[in-house]
């Protein structure tokens, strides 16, 4: 008997799936599967926050596919090395899965997709996290485009019913495959193998009101009325459809839709020009003599700059995984322009921390934040983070949640005057850069 594999990554849901709507339509015994990869856990902490989420929704799923009277195959393993396991057991006709965009799923995928050819085992990969994607939206010169305002307009211009249309998993779901060997039937990896501890934090639902869409373009910079999706986390993993999203952000709310585009802007950025993984998207700016201050970046890391819109920001983000939209700018225009550290560790700090991390927005954010990305705004913006409290926390709600000593003897002095910071900042691009 002939098995379809589809392999799960980012895209964790039976509904709206494009890949697993292929596959269950162009073939027959679809065997959904997925893939614990040590080579990307290996690189995590053990009371990472992520994996428990994956480890449960991946549960959920084997569950929901059970009742469909089938099942998900769990692994734990290199791809390349389970999928040449499977073929020793079963007769696989083809793999499919949905595109990736990061440099290093890029060349897992290849990988794969090679020695799939060698053993004539067809390989399809479909678009499914994103509206328009690498070459879609282009200029009428034909190129990527580097700044977001035009590719909102194009993006926005090209955009139609079609690409906001679920796709109908549903009408093909007999062809599942029912039929199991023993040597299919693995115990899910539990998380302590794995080496992870359980969830220590409260994952965001998936629901997304059309009353907050409505009030998000007003209350959206608050950080005290939360008036944010929260949904970065299931946006990563696909636990929502990026299409039913779009179709509510048009319907209720051009701002939050615009922040849609900027996913889809920040993903073709990624894909046109991979060497912004860990440098410059505008290499001149890496001729910046950033500072390196361990101790600096330590005050920063734990809330300790004495700037308390930072600190509030940096408290939230280590004890629950989530930071205020707003307060994001604030804390990473801090880091990069205040303390003069390279936007590179700020942006690992977040890497480690976020629950809604996704290489190419955390990316593409520190670099619009740090001055050295595809931005026409100047290196000079620099937040002042007291203006910014001012302004976003008057009533000082946000700050007395997360740093409730603010306003006594307790509370640290900031470690670096805005003034002074400010000129050296300006001083320090400017060398850098030959101005």
């Amino acid at each position: 008997m002939e098995v379809c594999l589809f392999w799960f990554r980012r895209d964790l849901r039976l509904v709206d799936n494009a890949g697993l709507f292929y596959a269950l339509k162009k073939e027959k015994n679809v065997w959904p599967v997925f893939i614990f990869d040590p080579s990307i856990l290996g690189l995590l902490d053990s009371t990472d926050q992520r994996v428990p989420f994956i480890h449960q929704t991946i549960l959920g799923l084997k569950q929901q596919l059970q009742h469909k009277k089938t099942d998900l195959g769990v692994f734990y393993g290199p791809p390349l090395e389970i999928f040449q396991k499977l073929k020793k057991q079963i007769q696989i006709k083809a793999i499919y899965t949905n595109h990736d965009y990061e440099p290093s799923a890029v060349a897992r995928d290849v990988a794969v997709q090679k020695w799939a050819h060698t053993e004539n085992i067809e390989f399809h990969s479909f678009k499914d996290q994103t509206i328009f994607e690498k070459s879609e939206v282009l200029s009428d010169l034909k190129k990527s485009y580097t700044v977001y305002t035009p590719y909102k307009k194009k993006w926005l211009a090209q955009l139609n019913d079609f690409y906001l249309k679920s796709y109908p998993n549903d009408l093909y779901e007999h062809h599942y495959l029912r039929k199991f060997s023993p040597e299919m039937q693995v115990d899910v990896p539990t998380l302590e193998k794995m080496g992870f501890q359980a969830p220590q934090v409260v994952y965001p639902g998936t629901d997304l009101s059309a009353s907050l869409l409505k009030k998000y373009a007003e209350q959206r910079d608050f950080p005290a009325l939360d008036q944010t999706s929260k949904l970065g986390l299931h946006l990563r993993f696909g636990t929502v459809s990026v299409r039913e999203l779009a179709r509510e952000g048009k319907k209720h709310s051009d701002v939050w839709l615009s922040e849609l585009i900027w996913r889809d802007f920040f993903m073709q950025i990624l894909w046109h020009y991979p060497h912004v993984v860990q440098k410059s998207f505008r290499k001149e700016y890496d001729q910046i003599a950033w500072r390196d201050s361990k101790d600096d970046f330590e005050k920063w890391c734990q809330g300790q700059t004495g700037y308390p819109l930072v600190d509030a920001g940096m408290r939230e983000l280590n004890e629950t995984g989530h930071m205020h939209n707003r307060v994001r700018m604030v804390v990473a225009s801090f880091l990069t322009k205040h303390l003069l550290i390279h936007w590179y560790q700020g942006e690992r700090y977040f890497a480690k921390k976020l629950l809604d991390y996704d290489l190419s927005a955390n990316n593409g954010n520190w670099q619009w934040a740090a001055g050295t990305g595809c931005d026409a705004a100047p290196y000079f913006r620099v937040f002042n983070p007291t203006a910014q409290l001012e302004k976003f926390d008057p009533e000082l709600k946000y700050v007395k949640h997360w740093v409730p000593e603010y306003g006594t003897t307790k509370y640290v002095r900031p470690m670096v005057e805005h003034t002074f910071a400010r000129d050296r900042a300006l001083k320090e691009y400017k060398k850098g850069l030959g101005k």
